[in-house]
């Protein structure tokens, strides 16, 4: 298939994802020389801040949903946000990312707003802020953004409604329709908007998957954060697993994932995330030699990182930060790429994006009511 192209149909996504490791290295080097053509060599760290595991949701593949009663529950001090942060600002990160369990109240909003300011004092406003934080009111995004957080991550997970209800409850808390609204409005609202999807859940397949960058494409969006599903025992999921691709072919298969949609969308922003690591030693320089250009080390404080596991054998769970930053810097070179230390790496996409609505705006003629 010539990987060249601009477009690819429905067929033909499916086709590259069906394609077997041991020939799928051309597609991994295209999609690396896009990215560096594109974004450079470059990769951007982003200090993750788990914030709290706290969460209103029963989302059927998730470890911290709501119905757990054994999890210890917690939240992050200010004081320990502000040391994170010093931290950050230290050792040249110019990116943090905000991720808790999904909640709406008043008092939750209110957290969220004082940790915003609470960064902007600390960093001198010179840190940008992700959130990840789930579906919220249009206000709440506005005021969010107002604080100061330029990006905001709302995962899809599925772009098949059938299958995102078959991972989620029926309820008014966990719609498919208003997940996709919630991502319109974040462009609305300004954000760089980031989503994603879990690859290799129980029912998906291939063609559920060429649909899902599909949705990419078609939903213009920014940055993306995914990787494969893995399978935690205290969720409704738990009991599906049987139905599960081995760990070694999700991994490449989210691999193929990284690669096929940065063929679909040069210009935005892809993570290497953890769970690839998990799947797989060296997970993550196979997602950046794929064409990831985003990592995100750890800096929430060691004593909550055993109570925010979405799904189990994570990585990391007794590493010091320092080492974490000092070995991802070292494999990052390794890689012949660059660390992005003091930028904050924003995604070309996004002012792509804007500069198109921009001149489609002005191309389109002021109604007269007459005809």
């Amino acid at each position: 298939m010539d990987l060249n192209k601009k477009n690819f149909s429905r067929d033909e996504l499916v086709e590259l994802l069906r394609t077997p490791v041991e020939e799928a290295q051309p597609l991994f080097d295209k999609a690396l020389e896009i990215k560096r053509q594109t974004l450079g060599d470059e990769v951007y760290l982003r200090g993750l801040l788990e914030y709290s595991n706290r969460c209103a949701k029963n989302c059927f593949y998730c470890g911290v949903r709501c119905a757990r009663k054994d999890l210890h529950r917690y939240e992050m001090t200010l004081e320990e946000v502000r040391s994170a942060t010093r931290y950050a600002v230290e050792n040249r990160f110019a990116s943090m990312v905000i991720q808790a369990g999904e909640r709406s109240n008043p008092a939750f909003v209110n957290s969220i707003t004082r940790v915003l300011d609470c960064i902007n004092r600390e960093s001198n406003s010179s840190i940008a802020v992700t959130l990840s934080l789930g579906e919220q009111s249009e206000d709440t995004f506005r005021k969010w953004h107002d604080h100061g957080a330029t990006r905001y991550l709302l995962r899809i997970e599925s772009s098949n409604p059938d299958l995102y209800h078959k991972i989620h409850p029926n309820d008014r808390l966990h719609s498919y329709k208003k997940r996709v609204e919630a991502l319109t409005v974040l462009q609305k609202t300004g954000y760089q908007v980031g989503t994603g999807v879990m690859i290799g859940l129980p029912f998906q397949t291939l063609e559920d998957l060429a649909d899902d960058l599909i949705f990419f494409k078609e939903m213009d969006i920014d940055m993306f954060g995914m990787g494969p599903y893995i399978e935690h025992h205290a969720t409704p999921l738990y009991p599906y697993r049987h139905l599960l691709l081995p760990e070694e072919e999700r991994f490449w298969l989210s691999i193929k994932m990284i690669a096929v949609l940065r063929l679909l969308v040069n210009d935005a922003n892809m993570a290497a995330t953890t769970a690839m690591q998990t799947l797989y030693k060296g997970g993550r320089e196979k997602a950046m030699l794929a064409g990831a250009n985003v990592i995100m080390p750890n800096l929430t404080p060691l004593k909550y990182r055993e109570d925010y596991l979405l799904y189990e054998n994570k990585p990391g769970l007794d590493q010091e930060i320092e080492d974490t930053v000092k070995n991802l810097e070292a494999v990052i070179i390794g890689l012949g790429l660059t660390v992005g230390f003091g930028h904050k790496g924003d995604p070309q996409h996004f002012y792509n994006r804007i500069k198109k609505q921009s001149n489609a705006q002005k191309s389109t003629p002021p109604f007269t009511g007459e005809s």
